[in-house]
């Protein structure tokens, strides 16, 4: 929370007491007056005493609010709760004109479950078991005439509880918004358990499920539960108990709360009645704790079908594109048959099955992630290479390819890889420049050594990237302007460069530009 509720309201038919109290916790400055008397009474009976005692870091800025009837009291409380500004501590009189304190306690209770309630009395009209039976546990009881300091000390005492429980309350309601694994839900349950338990004043606490009413599965513990009681004895007990499901029981030192299937074990060090607050906090976080566990169960099937789909998608574009050089290959052993000469039709041949085999490895090496080993690459060996295999492809009779590239220049690496990553850019340029019907069309390849690092740049004369997927260029699936592709080819360049240790980027100037730099 950003700022601590520091807001008291003071219910007392005595004027003269809720001054008192607004005094001690708001002290107001003193004059040179005060000063001149604080420093007679130094002199007169040789203490460093003072009227009103200073001000310590530890303790809070309280604003206090004032009524002098229980109905006023609980008037204030319900604005102060519509307003969204609830009092974190009421100091509350027994006997009042009107309704007691008592019955004011059981009415604002109505409204508000959460402040902190001490009653500061000089009369012990109930006793204290009467009083948390109707008020609620979390009430306080003080004795007057009091003390400066016993009300400072419990109003800080009241509004650090409050604040604390505020804390944890709000880490637990936002536990089922959160969206994580198994793994890391059950590291935040734990976590926040370990804090419920602290405020419950117990080292030892389970969290469970009961699968059918019959078979018990233990998602998570701190402290020794297991070894304290018998979980086998307690279940059979629990089965039998006439609890509801979103209710919260105490039998001696142990602490039952349940949501639907899940439930939440406490062994208290104390046989004392949890106060009514903590029992509140407690049944919160299974609720939430539930279906947190819930959501975490829907995400994972939610991933694991979107996994499926992607898979599927893949499978279908790869089996697009193996459909044309798979079809080729019939249609070549027609002609084949039809005609004697068979060597050029061989040719033919060779370029389908390797289109279809080059295909198959780019994809195998994408999903596995293929590690790089390095040799000495001459990297005008391999342009020259790419742009023969190029030759072969629809489209190339319109467009140009330049290389400017020096015959000796070497780079470390893996040789077929950077071949294809070649190939895959001039192959790509050369589907856009044909599809898009750019005449004269030119690709140019360009490489030289700058600094430590080979500079390799791939420009077209296209249309350039464009914008939309200019971000995302990179990822799988991402495509555009070209009639076949799978969207795989630029990850596959991106994952071989880098697994060089290089860098791949683009950009558009009159066209797009590719510029992979390698170290040497």
């Amino acid at each position: 929370m950003n700022e601590l509720n520091t807001s008291v309201l003071v219910i007392d038919d005595e004027e003269m007491v809720r001054d008192n109290i607004e005094d001690i916790l708001v002290p107001r400055s003193i004059s040179q007056e005060q000063y001149g008397i604080n420093s007679a009474v130094n002199i007169l009976f040789d203490t460093p005493a003072t009227l009103l005692a200073p001000r310590t870091r530890n303790i809070p800025v309280f604003t206090v609010d004032k009524a002098s009837t229980g109905m006023e009291g609980i008037q204030k409380v319900r604005q102060a709760v519509e307003a969204g500004r609830p009092y974190a501590v009421i100091f509350l009189d027994m006997r009042m004109p009107g309704i007691n304190g008592l019955e004011t306690a059981i009415e604002i209770r109505k409204y508000d479950l959460k402040a902190e309630i001490v009653f500061i009395t000089a009369y012990s009209d109930c006793s204290i078991e009467e009083i948390v039976e109707q008020a609620g546990q979390n009430v306080g009881y003080h004795c007057k005439p009091y003390a400066s300091e016993e009300i400072i000390q419990i109003a800080t005492k009241a509004v650090t509880d409050y604040n604390k429980l505020r804390n944890l309350e709000k880490l637990i309601e936002s536990i089922a918004s959160i969206g994580l694994n198994h793994n890391q839900l059950n590291s935040l349950l734990k976590n926040i358990l370990d804090q419920l338990a602290c405020s419950l004043e117990t080292d030892m606490a389970l969290l469970g499920k009961l699968h059918d009413g019959f078979v018990y599965e233990k998602v998570l513990s701190i402290g020794a539960i297991e070894e304290k009681i018998n979980l086998e004895e307690l279940i059979a007990r629990v089965k039998t108990m006439p609890i509801e499901k979103d209710e919260v029981i105490q039998i001696d030192e142990l602490v039952l709360a349940r949501m639907d299937n899940y439930s939440v074990f406490a062994l208290l060090k104390k046989h004392e009645k949890l106060k009514t607050e903590k029992m509140y906090l407690l049944k919160l976080f299974v609720q939430n704790a539930a279906q947190a566990i819930r959501n975490a169960e829907l995400n994972e099937k939610l991933i694991q079908k979107e996994k499926l789909s992607a898979v599927g998608q893949v499978l279908a574009m790869v089996m697009h594109d193996l459909r044309s050089p798979i079809k080729n290959i019939q249609l070549i052993t027609g002609l084949m048959r039809e005609d004697g000469d068979i060597s050029e039709m061989v040719d033919l041949i060779d370029q389908s099955a390797e289109q279809a085999s080059r295909i198959f490895d780019d994809f195998l090496d994408f999903i596995k992630e293929t590690k790089i080993t390095k040799v000495s690459v001459n990297v005008n060996k391999i342009v020259t290479e790419a742009i023969k295999q190029a030759e072969a492809r629809e489209g190339i009779e319109q467009i140009t390819i330049i290389k400017n590239v020096p015959d000796t220049l070497v780079v470390p690496g893996d040789e077929s890889k950077l071949r294809g990553t070649i190939i895959n850019l001039v192959n790509n340029a050369i589907d856009v420049l044909h599809d898009r019907k750019i005449t004269n069309g030119e690709i140019t390849i360009t490489a030289r050594i700058e600094g430590k690092e080979v500079m390799l740049y791939i420009t077209d004369n296209g249309p350039g990237i464009p914008p939309e997927i200019s971000e995302t260029l990179f990822e799988p699936f991402v495509t555009k302007y070209k009639t076949n592709g799978t969207g795989l080819g630029l990850s596959i360049v991106k994952q071989f460069i880098t697994g060089h240790g290089g860098k791949i980027a683009v950009y558009n100037n009159n066209g797009a530009t590719f510029t992979i730099s390698l170290p040497l």
